[in-house]
């Protein structure tokens, strides 16, 4: 199959991208390459790649590929809430403007990437498909957004499939400090130390990458019955957790480091467990199998080998940071276009 990934120069992109070549399919690149030269360890090997703002992309961009995979985003709160905005521009209205213009050019399959922070402030019990969405952040509001509006063009000829990840981990070519284990386990290693300033009390749901990108594969051959017009969430119930356990299994994979709780935040709304029973109905075989020690105990060992330094944890692998660092520089504009 022709694919076009959108993001494949992200975090997730890195990991998929190979993932499907090897499934034998034919992978095109779209990214604007704002990440592409923060890397740890090996530096991947890209497929093709257009290089555009998704705020740009035209029909013509999509002719002769038989899906889409949409993973190009401002990706996390903090960047949301700095300029909400510009998340809302980009998220938002060039990921359905991206969705028209596959339908037009005769896209079969869009396989779009959401996220169980949709669900918000969930209460006690673990959410489902259909639970009520209650975003608390413009980054989560923005996605709800789009798949509202995307699965208003599902029709006999266009397929799209919402999937909603859980908070990734794992290693990465292009690695993303700014994730909770991901974060925790490399302080462990540069500073001795697992600082939680919540109370640690708020559940997450966690995904490894390569979960993530093998959920996707699965949904790009899936029969259109299982999948048309659907939403899924991405997990495994082993990986909801507080975010004190998360920290104390990122403690585990570090011998010697401490684990501190301050609790000074207090607690975070942000709290839900995920039932993932969905997914696994639809694509039979399909299991998010990486634990969440598995991922600490793979990070860990990815920042020995690279090596890890404390400038590149907080500045090349900080999606924030990297914006800011290329805006000071003259390289981005106001709307984090590229110059």
């Amino acid at each position: 199959m022709r694919l076009l990934v959108t993001g494949n120069q992200g975090y997730l992109g890195s990991v998929m991208v190979p993932l499907l070549q090897a499934a034998g399919h034919d992978v095109v690149g779209y990214d604007t390459g704002l990440y592409a030269d923060r890397v740890l360890g090996p530096a991947p090997t890209d497929p093709p790649t257009i290089a555009k703002d998704i705020r740009d992309v035209a029909p013509g961009d999509l002719e002769g590929f038989e899906a889409v995979i949409h993973l190009a985003a401002l990706s996390n709160d903090p960047l949301g809430a700095l300029e909400p905005q510009i998340t809302h521009d980009i998220n938002h209205h060039a990921s359905v403007r991206l969705a028209k213009a596959a339908k037009e050019a005769g896209v079969r399959r869009f396989l779009y990437a959401s996220t169980c922070s949709v669900y918000g402030a969930a209460g006690a019990d673990a959410v489902t498909e259909d639970s009520p969405m209650r975003p608390v952040t413009p980054y989560a509001e923005s996605k709800v957004r789009v798949e509202s509006d995307v699965h208003d063009l599902a029709d006999g000829e266009f397929e799209p499939v919402f999937l909603r990840n859980a908070t990734a981990f794992g290693a990465s070519p292009r690695l993303r400090a700014d994730i909770v284990l991901n974060n925790l386990v490399g302080h462990a290693m540069l500073s001795g130390r697992v600082l939680v300033m919540s109370d640690g009390t708020p559940w997450r749901p966690l995904v490894h990458a390569r979960d993530i990108a093998e959920a996707f594969s699965r949904c790009l051959t899936a029969p259109r019955e299982a999948v048309h017009a659907m939403a899924f969430n991405v997990g495994a119930e082993m990986n909801n957790a507080t975010v004190a356990q998360i920290a104390q299994e990122a403690q585990r994979a570090v011998p010697g480091s401490e684990l501190d709780i301050t609790g000074e935040t207090g607690s975070d709304p942000r709290s839900y467990r995920v039932d993932f029973s969905a997914i696994r109905a639809a694509l039979p075989g399909y299991e998010a199998t990486w634990s969440i020690a598995d991922g600490a105990r793979e990070l860990a060992a990815a920042y020995r080998s690279a090596p890890l330094t404390r400038e590149g944890f907080d500045g090349d692998f900080v999606r924030l940071a990297v914006l800011q660092r290329k805006q000071e520089a003259g390289l981005l504009d106001a709307d984090f276009r590229p110059r």
